[in-house]
């Protein structure tokens, strides 16, 4: 129980109040107090389809040790001498392709834009101003350490870290999570901080991607037309050794399949698990997109159907790599018909279930109006 004198010692503030800290002096700077932060992070973009923009945004991503863990000494030479001499140029021409023009910005920021609209929407719903909704990019910008810290302006004391990555891997959300506590490491008050773990297996993210599917296919019946031969689900690769050496990734993504297979009463045949994006020439995840759906062409599978479960917004992986790249290898294999259905993006049903997660992760930190 405490006395008079302690309970009048305590800090009282409500959610984005300013004022002086207790017992500080009359000429103490005023603060905000008391919010919680909900930061939702992505892997980034570019500023732009220029050669410099594209030749920044590359050299933040590939010196990632977490993106390639080779020799530093074997690595720099050829990133600095090579790749980032050529690879700007190949990278500009894929992501001019998908840009979004209208806004001068890349698919992903639109769409991430367009997520933390409405999730800003449901989460005051639920808890009023106690919230500051926002995003980041862990590469490129909006930067981590600069949200975080704006954060911290607004009177976010508590900050829900939350990596759009519904499988762990560590090139992925482990580096997403190191820049978050990297960018804590510049502060002289830090925030205190929670990160949200994968959702591979979240009810809701197994039935917003049932949602999509059955849509597809009720929209084909509508039309009268028959079902797809085949479905794949594409994830973005790793190199295998990842796998080896401990990585979550590989069992994740086999388990969202299998949950999604099983929610739709679907045959293990009927839909598959791929792995797109390879880099650098040792072993990674198997089966190979781009391979297998040419083998699955040349089996005789003319109608595929493919998605990118591991993404949660739209990029230049699934619109450039999956529906040009790999609908090219498809088509030349003699397949007739190809379709991409777009990731879950801002769909009610993912924000519903984002909103939820986030929900469970804010608990004690969070009430409900």
């Amino acid at each position: 129980m405490l006395d008079d004198t302690n309970q009048t010692n305590l800090e009282m503030h409500h959610p984005g109040e300013v004022g002086r800290l207790q017992h500080a002096d009359s000429d103490h700077p005023a603060v905000p107090r008391g919010k919680v932060g909900i930061l939702v992070a992505n892997l980034g973009t570019p500023d732009g389809t220029d050669y410099w923009s594209m030749r920044r945004y590359l050299k933040e991503f590939l010196s990632d040790r977490r993106v390639v863990d080779v020799n530093r000494a074997l690595w720099w030479p050829l990133l600095n001498l090579v790749i980032l001499t050529k690879r700007p140029f190949s990278s500009g021409e894929a992501y001019k392709s998908i840009w979004n023009e209208e806004a001068n910005e890349s698919p992903l920021l639109t769409i991430t834009k367009d997520q933390v609209v409405k999730l800003k929407d449901k989460l005051h719903g639920l808890y009023g101003d106690q919230v500051e909704v926002d995003f980041c990019m862990r590469y490129g910008n909006p930067s981590t350490i600069h949200k975080i810290k704006e954060m911290q302006e607004k009177g976010c004391e508590r900050i829900v870290f939350f990596p759009l990555y519904p499988q762990y891997a560590a090139p992925t959300t482990g580096t997403a999570n190191d820049q978050a506590f990297n960018a804590l490491q510049k502060l002289r008050w830090q925030p205190y901080i929670r990160t949200v773990p994968a959702y591979y297996e979240h009810s809701g993210y197994i039935g917003s991607l049932a949602n999509v599917l059955k849509e597809h296919m009720a929209e084909r019946e509508a039309k009268g037309e028959g079902k797809p031969d085949v479905v794949v689900a594409s994830y973005h690769g790793v190199p295998l050794r990842y796998l080896m050496s401990g990585d979550p990734y590989h069992c994740q993504c086999q388990k969202t399949t299998r949950l999604l297979r099983e929610y739709l009463g679907w045959d293990k045949d009927y839909l598959e698990t791929t792995f797109q994006s390879l880099f650098g020439k040792e072993e990674w995840l198997r089966p190979y997109s781009v391979e297998r759906v040419a083998e699955l062409a040349k089996e005789g599978k003319k109608d595929l159907v493919i998605f990118a479960p591991g993404f949660s917004a739209d990029c230049v992986e699934t619109l450039e790599e999956i529906n040009e790249e790999i609908r090219e290898a498809f088509e030349e294999a003699g397949g007739e018909r190809f379709t991409y259905l777009p990731c879950l993006n801002d769909r009610d049903d993912h924000i519903d279930m984002l909103v939820d997660v986030i929900g469970n992760e804010a608990q004690g930190w969070l009430q409900r109006n």
